[in-house]
């Protein structure tokens, strides 16, 4: 496996992986283009697998899945996961009152939503 992500001719770096309950199509696409996620990612999966267990319910590894297969989608296109830094900046630099910091929040929520519907 290359430590370059391929580059594909619509701008995504991989092609979007199928989502699995086993979750292995996610944790290898985030090591192709995301190496630096991937302790992030496997301590939610942990603590998702926890929750269901002891709960004897799947919802956390739903809720998980749908959260993991969202942020492999913004971080394989490029176009996304720029939406997603140019807003996470100025919500970490504006003050809450400021308008441009509302519709930062709106792009965040736009660009996790598009990322989801995508993946789903």
């Amino acid at each position: 496996m290359s430590a370059q992500p391929d580059s594909h001719s619509d701008g995504e770096l991989i092609s979007r992986p199928p989502r699995k309950p086993d979750a292995l199509a996610l944790a290898l696409a985030l090591a192709r283009i995301a190496p630096h996620r991937q302790a992030e990612m496997e301590r939610q999966k942990n603590e998702a697998f926890s929750l269901a267990a002891e709960h004897g319910a799947i919802g956390p590894i739903r809720s998980w899945l749908t959260i993991w297969a969202g942020e492999v989608e913004i971080e394989r296109r490029p176009e996304l996961a720029a939406r997603r830094q140019a807003a996470e900046r100025i919500v970490q630099t504006r003050d809450r009152e400021d308008p441009e910091w509302r519709a930062a929040m709106t792009e965040l929520r736009s660009v996790i939503n598009e990322a989801r519907e995508s993946a789903a």
